[in-house]
């Protein structure tokens, strides 16, 4: 299930410079197992429980998250097979999915993906979707820098790359502000609703990464 949802961040614009950053950390290989859980700000980022998934279901179905993703499970059950499988691409390296839990909640109001486009693990993709009571809060963006950086020193990525729709004004704003780079327009590349909708695909590099987001987050 790939997500790249309507969440609200305000765009800042990206640096650019011909500098040569210090190399990333080895990869890890015990998220496998189970993830880390990361902080980002006061919000707890976790692996997902089969018990999130009446939480997931209440925070992304709702018409506004689901306007530009791809169709979430469409019921509660559904969200349960989804967790099952995150734990089974997870325990074969090829997939991360985080939840989003906030400050004082026990219960997971958004999620954020990365998937392997490669063997390797080296290329990725990662998508994203935040239950509409928290866009506009910071929520979104401190949780994205920080599983951003454990993509990169962790996991071990070189290259993650994004798609939001043209239209997706507000998730498109948000990956500019983490620093992404626009690298061209896929057209009538995602259907939605019975149309074809252009894409941007978004590109960050561990590299640029490392230089630009010194200490993104923290893992416990």
């Amino acid at each position: 299930m790939s997500m790249t949802s309507d969440c609200t961040v305000a765009a800042a614009p990206r640096t650019e410079s011909i500098v040569t950053a210090p190399a990333p950390s080895a990869p890890a290989a015990d998220w496998r197992g189970h993830l880390p859980v990361l902080r980002a700000g006061t919000a707890t980022l976790r692996q997902l429980e089969v018990s999130d998934a009446a939480s997931l279901f209440e925070a992304l179905t709702r018409e506004e998250v689901t306007r530009f993703i791809s169709p979430p499970p469409a019921t509660i059950e559904g969200f349960e097979r989804f967790i099952a499988w995150t734990h089974h691409e997870q325990s074969q390296g090829r997939y991360v999915c985080y939840g989003i839990v906030p400050e004082g909640e026990e219960r997971v109001v958004g999620i954020i993906q990365v998937r392997q486009l490669d063997g390797s693990f080296t290329n990725a993709e990662w998508g994203f979707a935040l239950g509409s009571d928290y866009w506009g809060t910071g929520l979104f963006h401190k949780s994205a820098l920080v599983v951003i950086n454990f993509a990169f020193e962790q996991v071990g990525v070189h290259r993650l790359e994004a798609r939001a729709a043209v239209a997706n004004g507000r998730g498109n704003a948000a990956l500019r502000k983490l620093g992404a780079t626009p690298e061209g327009i896929l057209r009538r590349s995602f259907l939605r609703y019975g149309e074809y909708l252009d894409q941007v695909l978004w590109g960050l590099v561990a590299t640029d990464w490392v230089y630009f987001q010194p200490g993104a987050g923290h893992v416990h």
